[in-house]
């Protein structure tokens, strides 16, 4: 009987234990979420506590909270109490965030909730949590992106403009970006936006004011279909309310609105099979092309340009000119790329060339075979060839090159040939007719003891004077003073050179005279004002007339640059300095 009423007793004592068990947590809303979407957490406890901390929020803006909610319920005679702290945010870009934990004090104990793991994403097209929203705000603005072209060739260029429109009925004071695209399958060019420009125009048949955010040129770089990612933007925007102030205007309140232009998708077709050229590197436009030199008459060991240029207006940082062949007798280098290649609305225009530099070897003939450049035409939707004109490189004097192959021959067959001239091989002399060096018997004489005692008995030296070359570095503010001291001669040698160049002189003059005061009352050009440098000439002992003459120099610097001087009073200011410079140094 007892063990049963001891094991009773521990049985009801676990269940009171298990009902009065202290609950905090953390609720969110979702834990996965576009960027134009809201979240919201609740912090909830079954028992009242004080001291409620919550989290960072990183990642996220408070745009609600916290909102604080209490219930009580009775159910069969037993009492359950809730009380909930709420927060609304609004994430500032994409990733996985951690909500971290919460703290709150309850019967003396601390509490803490576990941390909360949310995933924002790329922005929804129809956002599905409303929360704390305007419904007027959602109605009247609007982010739009326009694509030009929705079914594009492969390396075509499109373009996207964002175009916010905002209704009459309410005004947008401000706005920032808060996600933006990454057009990750494409080659994308932004065109710079100098300036905004409030437009008037039509949005779904209604008269809208609008703004061109953003414009960017697109090729892209994928067949089939390709997904273009929303921008999207918090904007602050006023909307009207019921309420009016007491002359009867309407009074307007401001709410953060986040939109987003919506996901955009485009089919890219691939370019034609039928007529593709063996050669086709990938150029899509329409282009000029040709092949030209600087010269075409010249020396053996000149040299030359010879530049492959194309044209027009396509994808032309998007693909590799066609490489110039030569004949083996002229020496080529490697070519130096330059693009002059302007990007707008329409793609990108311009022309761009690879400058080869050649150089003969022999006098002769070289003939610097044609290349041809293909491309796709968009506008007849072919493929089209260019092909340069072959062009004669005259080598009038030089040595003769012998049977040099002055065609592409040997570059086909990979083989360069040996060259042979008239004097490659000459006679070998056998007798050298050598003569006997004469013995200088160099151990042991003075100049070998010499030679090799100098270098221990430089050692002493060279850590002495090593040693003071470390103590002068680190004494930085020795060396601030001797660079000022340096400069301030140098500029009144300046000065002195600057005679008769009013600003010229009295800027170098006035140089000299802060980095003296640098030097010598260690302080810096922002200290110097004239009553805190007589004082510290007078703390250091120099004469009053030497201060007052000092003064004077500097005064005579700013006053000179309001009004004209002549060469006599320069002179004479130049030779007051040096004289007050000099007493100053004696004195100090």
């Amino acid at each position: 009987m007892k063990l049963k009423l001891i094991f009773l007793t521990v049985v009801l004592a676990i269940s009171q234990l298990t009902l009065a068990q202290v609950k905090f947590e953390a609720k969110v809303s979702k834990n996965k979420l576009g960027i134009n979407e809201r979240l919201r957490i609740d912090f909830e406890m079954n028992k009242d506590g004080d001291n409620f901390t919550p989290p960072s929020f990183s990642g996220f803006t408070v745009v609600g909270g916290p909102n604080q909610s209490i219930s009580n319920s009775w159910i069969n005679g037993k009492r359950s109490y809730a009380k909930t702290f709420s927060y609304f945010l609004e994430p500032t870009k994409r990733g996985k965030f951690t909500i971290k934990q919460a703290t709150i004090e309850i019967d003396g104990q601390t509490y803490k909730t576990l941390p909360v793991t949310v995933e924002v994403t790329g922005a929804v097209d129809k956002p599905k949590d409303g929360n704390d929203t305007d419904f007027l705000a959602s109605e009247n603005l609007h982010l739009v992106a326009e694509v030009s072209k929705a079914d594009p060739y492969l390396n075509e260029a499109i373009t996207v403009v964002y175009k916010l429109y905002v209704s009459p009925r309410i005004s947008v004071s401000n706005w920032r970006e808060l996600d933006s695209p990454k057009y990750s399958d494409f080659w994308s060019q932004a065109i710079d936006m100098k300036q905004l420009k409030i437009e008037n125009g039509q949005y779904n048949g209604e008269p809208y004011r609008f703004v061109v955010l953003r414009k960017t040129v697109l090729y892209p770089q994928k067949t089939g279909k390709l997904n273009i990612e929303p921008l999207t933007l918090t904007v602050s925007v006023d909307v009207p309310t019921k309420r009016r102030d007491i002359f009867g205007g309407r009074l307007y309140s401001t709410v953060n609105k986040t939109v987003a232009a919506g996901n955009r998708t485009i089919n890219v077709k691939p370019l034609p099979e039928k007529g593709k050229p063996d050669d086709f590197s990938g150029a899509v436009g329409s282009f000029d092309f040709e092949v030209t030199v600087n010269k075409t008459t010249l020396d053996a060991t000149e040299s030359l340009d010879a530049k492959v240029l194309v044209s027009g207006n396509g994808n032309l940082k998007l693909f590799d000119l066609p490489k110039l062949t030569v004949p083996n007798g002229l020496e080529q280098y490697e070519p130096e790329h330059n693009e002059r290649v302007r990007t707008n609305l329409t793609g990108m225009g311009g022309n761009i060339s690879d400058t080869y530099t050649l150089v003969p070897q022999y006098k002769g003939k070289y003939p610097i075979p044609s290349i041809s450049f293909t491309y796709f035409d968009l506008k007849t939707e072919t493929y089209k060839r260019i092909t340069s004109d072959e062009i004669i490189i005259n080598v009038k004097t030089g040595p003769d090159g012998g049977d040099v192959v002055t065609t592409n021959e040997s570059a086909v067959r990979g083989k360069k040939p040996v060259t042979q001239t008239g004097n490659q091989f000459r006679f070998l002399k056998l007798n050298a007719n050598l003569q006997p060096i004469q013995k200088d018997h160099f151990f042991k004489s003075t100049t070998f003891w010499v030679s090799l005692t100098a270098p221990l008995l430089a050692i002493p030296l060279f850590l002495f004077f090593g040693k003071r070359r470390e103590q002068r570095l680190s004494d930085v503010s020795g060396n601030r003073v001797r660079k000022a001291d340096k400069l301030a001669r140098k500029y009144l040698s300046e000065a002195k050179k600057n005679l008769g160049n009013q600003k010229e002189f009295y800027i170098a003059m006035e140089r000299a005279l802060h980095n003296y005061l640098k030097a010598k009352l260690h302080i810096q050009t922002s200290e110097m004002s004239k009553d805190r440098i007589q004082r510290l000439l007078k703390e250091r002992e120099v004469d009053d007339t030497v201060a007052i003459e000092f003064i004077a120099l500097l005064e005579s610097c700013e006053f000179a640059r309001y009004t004209p001087s002549s060469s006599s009073a320069m002179q004479q200011d130049y030779d007051k300095a040096s004289r007050v410079i000099s007493t100053m140094d004696k004195q100090l």
